[in-house]
């Protein structure tokens, strides 16, 4: 355990008397090793033997700073000699301790002791992991045909390997595919898949998916396949029985892993998901109990574009950080969803893209045209179907939210003009065509009624 010290003390105060009293606050806060010994500005002289004596950094802070702690035990002649109303306890709450001994008092000095959180990086090096997380890409074009070292892609697999998984299960393997023959089977699995979306696709939406790349299977001279044994660990796995998908996410943390450390030995790697798992999984001959998670194609790149492909090529944009964030319950944001996009609205840049026909309270018999999106308000959740949209809306304020929201994520993905058809007359049918039309406008997205 990591301990600080405040100290407060009068001037002149018997060093026999100081350690003391320090020494009775350790005691009684149990087996730690002391980091800091931190007090009030100007009485660091007096605390350099104690800091000396216990190989602890010493540090002095400002009244001002101490004054703005929220301490337990305030004292009114403390504040009026020392511009705070405890220098001991301010002191470890100023550091950024937990405060586990309150003050204790000897005849001219004051210590309580906190615990501190393990330690974080240094700046810089966390700077570095901020970086490889932000400069991370699902990379499809411009593979160099350069070999990787088998040292290196050892390096990013044991990386891989030290993800997290429930019970420490490990359910992952990872198939390393350097075969020209196997890949070309993976890759006739995902051109047909690529066409048979390409098919679903309204035509202005289909003319742009034209420019994409989606696979670098033939590309590159490592393909990986992470796969998942979803009985791995037996019938006792900590933490796997109430929610049996913690195995298929930790397979996903160890993709997560692979990809970070192959960007930081400057390797692209690419996500390749048009194709069915299961034809994959044929293709590789894996056992039947072994289920295929990600298809990755791993090489060496001419450069790491500043932007995500979908994001330059103007399919899609990132969805803003605040949209994502909820406090204490759902739908308590920072701001309002529905004023924040009134505000918005008032200030939006026109918008081009697809047309999207949103039809609330629809059934999927409506998704016989490409463009058609159906929301399905009902309690109980339809079949999986990605032309339905599933929004049991428990009150028509909260149907409200929900229209803003679906309005603002398809603008993020290249709609431009929505058709709001209403095929159920309720109140939060209703209420959900409100908030399309206003979520629309907060984006520039023109919009109308059918």
């Amino acid at each position: 355990m990591n301990l600080v010290v405040g100290v407060g003390l009068r001037a002149n105060t018997p060093y026999a008397e100081l350690r003391a009293l320090v020494d009775s606050a350790l005691e009684e806060a149990g087996p730690g090793t002391v980091q800091l010994i931190v007090t009030v500005t100007n009485k660091e002289a007096q605390l350099r033997r104690l800091a000396d004596d216990l190989k602890a950094e010493l540090r002095a802070i400002p009244p001002s700073e101490l004054a703005e702690q929220p301490v337990p035990n305030p004292s009114g002649h403390v504040e009026h000699l020392a511009g705070t109303p405890s220098v001991a306890e301010a002191a470890v709450l100023a550091a950024g301790a937990e405060l586990l001994i309150p003050k204790r008092r000897s005849a001219n000095a004051t210590a309580a002791v906190g615990r501190l959180p393990a330690p974080g990086y240094a700046p810089a090096d966390r700077d570095v992991v901020s970086r490889v997380i932000a400069e991370r890409r699902d990379v499809r074009r411009g593979f160099l045909n350069l070999p990787i070292d088998n040292a290196l892609l050892t390096r990013v697999l044991e990386s891989a390997h030290r993800a997290p998984s429930v019970g420490l299960s490990q359910p992952w393997d990872f198939l390393v595919i350097r075969d020209l023959a196997a890949r070309r089977k993976v890759h006739d699995l995902a051109t047909a898949q690529r066409d048979a979306f390409a098919a679903s696709l309204p035509d202005d939406r289909r003319a742009r998916f034209d420019g994409l790349k989606i696979e670098a299977i033939l590309d590159t001279p490592v393909n990986i396949a992470v796969t998942c044994d979803p009985g791995r660990g037996g019938r006792h796995v900590l933490g796997r029985h109430a929610d049996p998908r913690t195995t298929w996410f930790s397979a996903a943390i160890a993709i997560q892993n692979l990809w970070l450390a192959a960007r930081a030995e400057g390797l692209g790697v690419g996500w390749v998901s048009f194709f069915e798992p299961a034809d994959v999984a044929n293709v590789l001959d894996l056992p039947a109990h072994i289920e295929l998670v990600g298809y990755l194609c791993v090489g060496y790149v001419e450069e790491f574009a500043a932007a995500p492909e979908l994001v330059r090529s103007g399919w899609a944009k990132r969805r803003p950080l605040e949209w994502a964030i909820h406090h204490e319950e759902w739908g308590r944001r920072d701001a309002s969803i529905v004023d924040d996009a009134i505000h918005a609205g008032q200030n939006a840049v026109p918008a081009t893209g697809q047309r999207v026909r949103v039809i609330v309270g629809g059934d999927p018999t409506h998704l016989n045209q490409a463009e058609a999106l159906v929301v399905d308000l009902g309690p109980d959740r339809p079949q999986a179907d990605f032309g339905v949209l599933w929004r049991p809306a428990r009150t028509p304020a909260e149907a409200v939210e929900f229209g803003v929201e679906i309005a603002r994520d398809l603008a993020l993905q290249g709609v431009g003009h929505l058709v709001v058809q209403l095929a159920e007359p309720s109140e939060r049918a209703e209420a959900l065509a409100r908030g399309l039309k206003v979520g629309a406008s907060a984006c520039g997205l023109t919009h109308s009624s059918a």
